[in-house]
This record gives C-alpha cells, structure tokens and sequence, in this order.
C-alpha cells in the first residue's frame, strides 16, 4: 500500500467548502418539487410519477465530492484522473472544466506519459487494476481514492476465491472499469483465475463446459472467451472449483439466477457433496443498484404509458434500469434532455437491442391524458432529471414555469 502521504481515501475535509459548488451544478429544483408532491407532478392532463430511488446514489456523491475537494486542496498541482469519474458525461464534463486532466486507456491499463512523483491522480468510482494502482505508486504521485464501497465488496470476494484456489466467475462486462478492476484482484495470488460473463447466455456455455456438451471442447472455448478470461485459464482445469461475483451494476435477478444455474451444474455433474465443497456464491450487487431496481419495479405496478429512463450511455446502471422498464411499458433511455426536442416532437434515445442512438417521433402523444415514468441511472445528477421533466412538459405545450 502506498504511504499516507500519497495515499488519500477519506477526502481532505473539505466537505463544507465544496457543497454550494456542488449544490449549484447538480442541485434541480424540479426534482426537489416532485419530492415535496410525494414523487408525482401532474400539470394540465400529464402526469409524471418518478421512482422513490434514483440519481446520485452515496458512492457516486463521495467520488464527485471527492474530486471536488481534490482540486481545492491542489489549486496549484497538475491533477489527472483515471479515467471518467463516474459515467456520466455532463459530470465529467465539469471536472475538465476544473482542469483535470482525464488519462486515457492503453493495452495494460492507462497511459501515465507526463505524471510526475508530486502531481495528484484521482482514481474513479470503478476503481483501478492492480496494474494501474502499482504503477502510480511507483511512480511516487498523490492518489485519491475515490473507489465506491460496494465495489471493494466484490474485491474482497475476488480475493478470498483466488485465495482459496477457486476461479471466479464474475457476471458483467468484461470491458467495463470496474470488471477489469475486479479482475485483476485474483493476480494477487500465482495461479489466479477468472473468467467474465455478459449474460444468462454466457452463462451456459459454462454450464455446458461443466456437462462436457459444449460444442467445439476447449479449444473452442477458449478461442470464445480468450477475450474474457485471465491468460492462463483452462477450462478442463479452473471450472473444477468456481466462486460466483458481479459487476455492482448488472440487473441483480440476473445476477442470482447465473449464480444458481452455475451451482446446480456443478451439482448435476459431481454431486451435491462436491457442490457444497467446490462451488460459492454471494449476491455482491450493491445496495443502491438494487435500489433503483426495486423502486422501479414498484413504479412499473402502475399504469404507465411511458417510461423515460435518464442516464450516460455507457452507464451499466442505467441500462439495467432500461432493460427493466422495457419488459412492462414503452421506454426511452436518453443521455439528457437534449435528446428530446419539444418542438418537433421527437426523442433520441438508446436503442435496447443494438445499443445504438436511434430517434423516433410522435413518442408521446399529442392530446389526452397521459402518465410518464421516470427513473435516472445511479450517475445522473438532478439538474439533468429536472432537464429532461421540462422538455416533457413542453412536448405537450405545458409550460414548467406555470408549476406551482
């Protein structure tokens, strides 16, 4: 670990000073009225029920904060950042503003041409690879950690798995900040292995690994997921012993049914006295994500015409929350209120299916009654929610300032 002096985890007590900064670029008073009215606005014949959790959950307020606090401490010091923050561009865009540098990827991690033993590095939300962490420590600079709770959770698990001699089977997206992190933590121990999964899909072609009934052996498996899995992972050697985790950020039933699934084919294949010795799992989706996604599913029991889902793109959280939106109503994920456009009456949002920006029109419809669902992904700010809440109500020419 690095020393005190360059290692930083709690902030530099700066709480007070930083809020009405923070309060002025995320705060929206729309927001704060549909608190006020019990999560519901109806204004003329539109009514918009928002979900008892959303936005800004702790770990996302503790990492902006943080890095707020960093540049007051170091109004003089060069401060980079691994990466974004959070995902959520308006976020970032503010820290740029603030001149700190953003560190872009490279093949073993992020490339830290020019950071010098004195200059500040934030490490995001997502936390960073064991890679990244030794060689900023290395290299002698200051280093704000900045890595939610709930994901150094799962790094524990990681670790105890790879401790123990079991491969860890870690349900999320092998390319995303926080699974690589996480990956990495198994390089702690020689022999560590893992091997990454996208989906209930992914999942069973484990399963039939296990059952020796996957097509194409291990070659062929291997040849699939090279891309997924630690370099020296075999097949025939680390799915004997497998420990479950996740990516804090996936759709938490999910989650639990691959961790199941993967038990009970170990169970079917080797007996249950093996299963009990041989194969762990532990829900490792953290409390916020859960959150949004109960709150949702709560909102979702309610007769809706239309979802509307506020969140980054690249969110996870967000499209989790989307995802589980679409299987009951009509949703649209958008970026921010710049993708709906009240004047011609059409949205650009996220396609489900291919994760392209695709627009429609005539989203909303022009007369009548209506009620609007509204959720925001764990990174999305306030401001943005209130944003997207007005071009809504000017789509049916309701006028925001009319609200009372």
């Amino acid at each position: 670990m690095a020393s005190e002096s360059t290692y930083v985890r709690k902030g530099f007590g700066l709480k007070a000073e930083v809020q009405g900064t923070l309060t002025a670029d995320y705060d929206g008073k729309l927001v704060d009225l549909l608190l006020a009215r019990e999560y519901t606005l109806a204004a003329g014949d539109v009514t918009i029920r928002l979900a008892k959790e959303f936005g800004f959950c702790y770990g996302v307020e503790r990492a902006v904060e943080y890095a707020y606090q960093t540049r007051l401490k170091f109004p003089d010091k060069k401060i980079y950042l691994a990466g974004e923050i959070i995902h959520n561009p308006h976020v970032n865009a503010k820290l740029k503003e603030m001149g700190i540098v953003f560190l872009k990827p490279s093949d073993k991690g992020f490339d830290y041409t020019g950071v010098q033993p004195g200059d500040v590095v934030i490490l995001p939300a997502f936390g960073v690879t064991i890679h990244d962490f030794e060689t900023l420590r290395e290299i002698g600079c200051v280093m704000v950690d900045t890595t939610c709770g709930s994901v150094l959770n799962v790094w524990k698990r990681v670790d105890a798995y790879a401790r123990d001699g079991f491969t860890s089977l870690i349900h999320g997206k092998y390319y995303h900040e926080e699974t690589r992190a996480t990956a990495s933590q198994v390089e702690k121990y020689a022999g560590g292995t893992y091997i990454v999964v996208r989906n209930m899909a992914e999942a069973e072609d484990v399963m039939a690994y296990i059952a020796g009934t996957f097509p194409g052996g291990r070659e062929g498996f291997l040849q699939k997921y090279a891309h997924a899995a630690s370099p020296s992972f075999d097949p025939d050697v680390h799915l004997k012993r497998i420990g479950v985790a996740n990516q804090t950020t996936m759709l938490a039933r999910e989650s639990l049914a691959i961790g199941e699934a993967v038990g009970q084919a170990m169970e079917r294949v080797h007996g249950a006295a093996y299963r009990a010795e041989n194969f762990r799992t532990f829900d490792t989706i953290c409390s916020a994500t859960q959150d949004r996604q109960d709150a949702v599913n709560a909102l979702l029991t309610e007769p809706l015409d239309v979802m509307l889902v506020i969140g980054g793109y690249n969110s996870s959280n967000t499209i989790s929350l989307a995802a589980l939106c679409a299987e009951k109503v009509r949703t649209y994920h958008v970026e921010d209120a710049n993708c709906i456009d009240p004047v011609q009456g059409t949205i650009r949002h996220r396609d489900l299916a291919s994760g392209k920006e695709v627009s429609a029109s005539g989203w909303l419809p022009p007369t009548g009654p209506l009620r609007v669902g509204l959720t925001a992904g764990a990174s999305t700010p306030n401001n943005k929610i209130g944003e997207a809440v007005t071009r809504v109500l000017q789509t049916r020419g309701v006028d925001p300032a009319s609200i009372a």
